[in-house]
């Protein structure tokens, strides 16, 4: 099994509650096909570097997971029916990737440099 991460930006026309509905269908049919997700991340609504469909920004997300290769197909059909999302872009991750993420996780980056002692 390998490890990918999708980013989904969804139309920025949608509610909060609907767009929580639109990832959770999508979560599950990652779910439901037998993949182990290992990170969800809601980046909210952001500003798009350029408009897509006349819109300018969009309810972004990120999902980690690990799957079979069958599930992506399946996945991305999924999404690119669903007039709801604008854009989603899938990456394997290598090995750098997953440790890389695996120290983000854990919060190796967000520490503060001790201090020096008065003297």
């Amino acid at each position: 099994m390998n490890q990918y991460e999708t980013v989904i930006v969804l139309t920025p026309l949608l509610s909060e509650e609907v767009a929580k509905e639109a990832i959770a269908k999508f979560s599950k049919i990652i779910a439901d096909s037998g993949a182990e997700i290992i990170q969800e991340d809601s980046w909210g609504l952001r500003k798009l570097a350029y408009p897509i469909a006349k819109k300018a920004s969009g309810h972004f997300h990120l999902t980690e997971y690990k799957a079979s290769g069958e599930l992506i197909n399946k996945l991305e059909l999924e999404l690119k029916r669903d007039e709801r999302v604008l854009r989603f872009l899938t990456v394997r991750l290598d090995r750098h990737a997953v440790a890389y993420n695996e120290k983000k996780r854990s919060g190796a980056f967000n520490k503060k440099p001790k201090q020096e002692a008065a003297v």
